[in-house]
């Protein structure tokens, strides 16, 4: 007696066979997806290595050029310090203590915001890119508050929430929530038909349907839209330190700006633009896992 066929899921044109000869599901074959394996990278470039190795080749000529730049007198000093300059206000402020703690204070008001903000974004983009009735109550009114500078708010929280971690946490989850939300909302509004026919022939509705299917094919947009979320906080961190704040590198560029010590307003810049990209990584690491699992 021949064994039945293997059950094949037809997903937008193409057919995808999810289990084996016996019945059982493919290892790591989402039935909802495409069923397509990512092609492995070719070359040098596919290692880890080689890409990070390239990617230092950019701030490593720039440093350079800092440093003929500032050593052949081209530039007065007290307009660019040399990179030696900034490396002793660097050490300056960390034998005194306060270098870490800016560095610290600054991440947690990062982080806490980015999250309030994204899981708000996750949320209010979930229910706008899947009900028409939403849509059309929230889109106007949300797209009209996302044009509002960030700098706008600052006087309104101030006088809503005074000068407390409240206010500026809240600025930085404005700046987090907008991204996601976009992103969201346009993934869900896109997500292959076939799917969530798929997913219904299945069983799944409401809310499982989402959590199974829509949420798992938009997975690589929503990421995008963290990303995104994420790099806004930070920029949205230096208005945030405009609240009388007395502490982070926000507070550290502000100050140095008045004080004249450009070498502290470079260090300033050279922090974010690192805690940037360090958190940026995580999130990258995060998505590789999410794309495994999901896609």
């Amino acid at each position: 007696m021949t064994d039945a066929p293997a059950p094949v899921v037809t997903v937008a044109g193409s057919s995808v066979r999810a289990t084996d000869a016996r019945g059982r599901a493919l290892p790591g074959l989402n039935p909802f997806s495409l069923g397509l394996a990512a092609r492995p990278g070719a070359g040098p470039l596919a290692r880890r290595p080689v890409r990070l190795a390239l990617g230092l080749v950019v701030p490593a000529v720039l440093l350079v050029a800092w440093q003929l730049v500032t050593a052949s007198g081209l530039v007065a000093p007290y307009q660019l310090p040399s990179p030696a300059s900034v490396w002793t206000a660097a050490v300056d402020l960390a034998q005194r203590g306060l270098l870490g703690q800016y560095v610290a204070i600054s991440t947690q008001r990062v982080v806490l915001g980015f999250l309030i903000g994204a899981a708000l974004g996750l949320a209010v983009g979930s229910v706008v890119g899947l009900s028409r009735l939403a849509g059309a109550l929230l889109e106007p009114t949300l797209g009209a508050i996302r044009a509002v500078p960030s700098l706008a708010w600052v006087p309104l929280l101030i006088l809503w929430m005074k000068i407390g971690e409240e206010s500026k946490l809240t600025l930085i989850a404005i700046g987090a929530f907008f991204p996601v939300y976009t992103t969201v909302v346009a993934a869900l509004r896109h997500v292959d038909a076939h799917l969530v026919e798929a997913g219904r022939a299945y069983g799944l509705r409401g809310a499982r349907l989402l959590g199974a299917v829509q949420l798992p094919a938009a997975v690589p947009s929503v990421v995008a839209g963290l990303r995104l979320a994420l790099a806004q906080s930070w920029l949205f961190l230096v208005a945030a330190e405009l609240i009388a704040s007395s502490m982070g590198l926000g507070f550290l560029l502000m100050d140095s700006g008045n004080n004249g010590r450009v070498d502290r307003m470079i260090l300033a810049i050279v922090l974010l633009a690192l805690l940037g990209k360090t958190t940026d990584a995580l999130i990258g690491l995060a998505e590789k896992s999410l794309l495994r699992r999901w896609a």
